[in-house]
């Protein structure tokens, strides 16, 4: 459904582009939900703005591009960067983080839900034909058709996400982009609208990508997943397979520090911090943290490459079996 090449991107600022996405080559693929974790600062919501074709300034994409395409109805399409933008709501939609801010406050819902609908799609039917159809879809959702009356400010943070997801999952997109799906709610409601989510997808057979930082959501929901690290991957494969047998140092550690049930050992932070974008490290940019990293690790950027089946990792020692630390950097 959505191929990146080559992909490189920056912000411009006064004292001169700032890097964010490095030469990132991978598949997402169709009916599959597909989850982007990483520390913050990681470049996560970039990539999801870059795949939503939301190119504004300051942002720009250096080279590379992203292919959307498929098919709907029986009918093919293909759309990359530039042009994604005509696809917008019929085949990818984006549910951006801080979703319940994006909701105009002094309109009411059914004319914001009204506006997303092009009038190529109205299927020549009136403006009361229209609501009638997005009442009983919010009802398929257990929602209720009277909260196309009502205000944003009326809702509570859970409903207004809810409405959100509704938004953009109305006209049936062969790709959903949600980012940080979850952020600011209560378990209670998190667990709402993870399986609003996933439920969705089952009965849309589309294609969900969900960023997120916490690595449970990701275990809960996703199929395959990627883990970026400053502007790139550092490992991308199936969830399962992550979580059972991670292979990069960076992904090892993150699943090291998780909390466990019936384990009573004192979890371990990763030390240090994501370099700064503005003066990223020489070679590899997890090597200052990383506790097997040697001198070609400071010196070298590691290739981003299929190291097993399915499992794609950017570290010089994957794949290869025991690493020698003799070398190690501070040794």
């Amino acid at each position: 459904m959505l191929k990146v090449e080559n992909l490189s991107t920056s912000y411009k600022t006064i004292d001169g582009d700032v890097q964010v996405l490095q030469n990132l080559n991978f598949e997402i693929y169709e009916n599959e939900i597909f989850g982007i974790a990483g520390e913050s600062g990681c470049g996560k919501t970039t990539l999801l703005k870059v795949l939503y074709d939301i190119i504004d300034f300051p942002l720009q994409i250096e080279q590379g591009r992203v292919v959307l395409s498929g098919e709907k109805n029986g009918k093919p399409f293909s759309y990359e960067s530039g042009r994604i933008r005509d696809a917008w709501w019929k085949h990818i939609s984006y549910v951006p983080q801080a979703a319940q801010s994006v909701l105009n406050p002094i309109t009411r819902l059914k004319s914001q839900f009204l506006d997303s609908i092009p009038e190529e799609d109205r299927k020549n039917e009136t403006e009361e034909e229209t609501l009638k159809r997005v009442a009983d879809y919010l009802e398929e959702l257990s929602l209720s058709k009277d909260l196309l009356d009502a205000f944003p400010f009326q809702l509570s943070g859970g409903m207004r996400q809810r409405v959100i997801i509704a938004l953009a999952t109305f006209m049936s997109p062969n790709v959903v982009l949600a980012d940080e799906p979850t952020t600011a709610l209560d378990v209670v409601v998190q667990r709402g609208i993870l399986m609003m989510l996933m439920r969705l997808q089952r009965e849309l057979k589309n294609t969900l990508v969900v960023v997120s930082h916490d690595m449970g959501v990701h275990y809960q929901v996703t199929t395959r997943m990627g883990i970026m690290y400053s502007g790139s991957f550092a490992e991308l494969g199936r969830t399962d397979e992550i979580f059972e047998d991670p292979i990069h140092p960076y992904t090892q550690m993150l699943i090291g520090a998780l909390p466990r049930v019936g384990d009573s050992r004192a979890r371990v932070g990763i030390p240090g911090r994501p370099p700064a974008l503005t003066d990223p490290p020489p070679g590899c940019r997890f090597a200052p943290r990383c506790p097997h990293a040697v001198k070609r690790c400071t010196e070298e950027i590691p290739e981003f490459r299929e190291v097993r089946p399915g499992r794609f990792a950017a570290c010089h020692f994957a794949g290869e079996g025991e690493r020698d630390d003799t070398e190690a950097v501070g040794s």
